[in-house]
């Protein structure tokens, strides 16, 4: 629409006349984008971008829809036509056209609250599991029909569910979708990272995009994976994708950027693109040959002409987790080829990167650097999180404290919304459980009550999508619905339930139960649309673990102690680390209950706990693991 319509003369003099055009950026403004979005679902059954949105002054929607063309065709009606009928009603029947506002409207903060109803169990956690396995691809994995989108949360919910029931299946829908989607063109085999979507069943053709939530989200589920299955192809990817982020998307500062666009040199995917001929260029003949041909790069390619790069084996029952092999030579040999191509695309015009740096996505990518820091002990992806953490409470922080949702350009803009807090408040956690230093849990406390403060509803429940601190547009909608991204209620859920078993603080029980009252009635209706918020419920209901290793910083057996707990997947279990000495004080105020529970004979001493239930403390490292 902005190259047919909004940079035409026609429709500009046409929208100049009589109306006011207003753009919004819904990276900046989501709270804007989620009640129009709200509206043009609710008036025309679906939803999506670009969306087009007319309304009266007073900010009320009377018309809706996505895509339109400049001028009618094939039964879709064109934006001049829109505007010109528009035009000619507001002059002669205004009245019908503000009625019709305020009805939308009225409907809309009918709709805005959370739907009490229901009681959650362990049955909706079954109820999703059956949604999402009736979905289910088993030939190419994922979930439903082209255009598949990763939704890594969905998987991560599945973990669980197979850690809770013991059912092998949903551990396999897992892994072949992980090992489907890494094989195929949505991952960048040449510079890595994943894309946006596929086009595609077998996720080969990629809209060519690339997210940094996406990838943030992805790298937290590949390390999951490895911790549930010990299987080391796991591991790489993840380590993969924080090689592309801590390349090309961090900022000199620390932060984060947030996306890459598809096109390049006008040509949707170009830079990612390949013929033989160019790979036989930069890698002589025969070794050309071996990479066309364990890449799939062929003289007719699989995209307008040229071709992704893709693992995709034609018939595979399970794609092979060791892909990254070729048949005749050692991985080392695939890797210097790959370095000599990745070094040649350089050299080509790239894609242009949107340099904003959000602070909700970089919580995500903060929350999987640290846990990647956690299980694969790499210190530069906790020091990588910890300079980003660093930049967001410098530069995107009022003077008073107040969380700004965008940086750009030296400038911090825009009240934070309730996803910023939430993702941070996950990402201070996840570094809570790489570093056990005490002030990342306190900031994660005061980041939950602050955000009490500004979101939660204090009459009917859960938390709103913007503060009570700015601007009141026409609804405030609470979103719960788990899309691409987790929602911030999901994710609050996740953190307040995480921080009262760390702190013994059963306030944040007391909220958590109130959050899982106020949207049951919605996450019943259609449980598998809310994974995200059901990973909270499943630890909600679940028996929960908190396991207390205390001791002397640095001492080798403390260190393997919490080491042996990082790597399993645990995903009901809380971990603190209670340090002897001045460090010791510091979480005790955080978590008083750790005054009773302390090193035994000046020995590494774990205590593991079951809903602050304890068993007697073990200092011996094989009694530990058993009783792990």
């Amino acid at each position: 629409m902005e190259k047919e319509s909004f940079e035409d003369i026609e429709v500009a003099r046409i929208l100049n006349e009589a109306f006011v055009a207003i753009k919004v950026d819904r990276e900046e403004r989501p709270d804007i984008d989620h009640i129009y979005m709200s509206v043009c679902q609710a008036m025309t059954g679906h939803g999506g971008w670009p969306l087009t949105i007319i309304m009266t002054p007073a900010r009320k929607p009377f018309f809706a829809g996505t895509y339109f063309p400049k001028n009618s065709r094939a039964g879709m009606p064109g934006l001049v036509d829109i505007l010109t009928q528009i035009r000619v009603m507001w002059n002669k029947s205004r009245d019908r056209l503000l009625e019709a506002g305020e009805q939308i409207t009225k409907s809309l903060q009918l709709r805005a609250g959370a739907v009490p109803g229901d009681t959650l169990s362990g049955q909706t956690l079954e109820n999703a599991y059956k949604q999402l396995h009736n979905r289910f691809d088993r030939q190419h994995g994922g979930f439903g029909a082209a255009p598949k989108f990763p939704v890594p949360h969905n998987l991560t919910f599945l973990l669980r569910y197979w850690k809770r029931t013991g059912k092998k299946v949903a551990l396999d829908m897992v892994e072949k979708t992980l090992q489907a989607m890494y094989s195929g063109g949505i991952y960048d085999h040449i510079g890595y990272g994943f894309s946006r979507y596929s086009t595609d069943e077998k996720w080969l053709v990629p809209h060519f995009e690339k997210m940094l939530y996406d990838n943030a989200l992805l790298a937290l589920a590949y390390i999951e994976t490895y911790q549930a299955t010990g299987h080391d192809f796991y591991a790489h990817v993840a380590r993969e994708i924080f090689t592309y982020v801590l390349r090309d998307m961090t900022s000199p500062q620390g932060g984060f950027y947030s996306a890459e666009d598809a096109d390049s040199e006008g040509e949707e995917g170009r830079f990612y693109l390949w013929t033989p001929g160019e790979i036989s260029e930069i890698l002589g003949k025969k070794n050309g040959e071996a990479f066309c041909c364990l890449y799939h790069i062929t003289a007719t390619g699989n995209f307008e002409g040229r071709s992704i790069p893709n693992l995709i084996r034609e018939n595979p029952e399970g794609v092979s987790v060791a892909a990254d092999m070729q048949p005749d030579g050692p991985v080392e040999t695939v890797r210097q080829m790959r370095s000599k191509i990745f070094e040649a695309r350089e050299k080509r015009v790239r894609p242009f990167k949107d340099d904003k740096i959000l602070v909700s996505w970089n919580g995500l990518m903060i929350a999987a650097l640290a846990k990647g820091a956690a299980v694969f002990e790499k210190a530069i992806y906790r020091e990588a999180a910890f300079r980003a953490v660093d930049f967001i409470y410098k530069e995107m922080r009022r003077e008073d404290g107040r969380l700004l949702a965008r940086y750009r350009d030296g400038e911090a803009a825009h009240p934070a919304y309730l996803d910023d807090y939430a993702f941070l408040t996950w990402a201070l956690l996840e570094l809570y459980g790489a570093t056990f230093e005490a002030t990342c849990l306190e900031k994660a406390i005061m980041l939950v009550k602050k955000a009490n403060d500004l979101f939660w509803d204090k009459d009917k429940g859960g938390f709103f999508f913007y503060g009570n601190d700015v601007e009141q547009l026409i609804a405030r909608p609470k979103e719960i619905y788990d899309g691409a991204l987790p929602s911030g209620n999901s994710v609050m859920l996740n953190n307040l339930l995480r921080l009262s078993r760390l702190t013994g603080d059963m306030a944040f029980a007391e909220t958590a139960g109130k959050l899982v009252e106020a949207f049951a009635g919605e996450v019943a209706t259609h449980p598998s649309g809310y994974t995200y918020f059901l990973t909270g419920l499943g630890f909600h209901l679940g028996a929960t673990r908190e396991i207390v290793i205390a001791g002397r910083p640095g001492n080798p057996a403390v260190e393997k102690m919490l080491q042996a707990v990082r790597r399993r997947f645990l995903p009901e279990t809380v971990t603190i680390f209670h340090p002897e000495g001045e460090a010791g004080k510091d979480i005790e105020k955080l978590a008083p209950f750790l005054k009773e529970q302390r090193q035994v004979n000046e020995t590494a001493t774990a205590y593991i706990c079951q809903n602050f239930a304890c068993q007697a403390p073990v200092t011996d490292y094989h009694e530990f693991i058993k009783n792990l």
